[in-house]
């Protein structure tokens, strides 16, 4: 949401670029964070590990 709000506010093509650069980024940093945790949970799972512990759940 920042960087839609500084696109909106900002009129110079360079900075435009930059800002859309770094959105698309972190874009692809969440992405790829999601699939790291998918990754390690579906590991832990493998081998019988819980993600999360299910007594502290109650």
């Amino acid at each position: 949401m920042t960087y839609d709000n500084i696109l909106r506010q900002s009129d110079d093509p360079d900075v435009n670029d930059v800002i859309r650069f770094l959105r698309a980024r972190e874009i692809v940093h969440f992405q790829r964070f999601g699939e790291a945790i998918r990754l390690a949970k579906d590991k832990m799972d493998q081998k019988n590990v819980y993600f999360t512990n299910p007594v502290l759940d109650r």
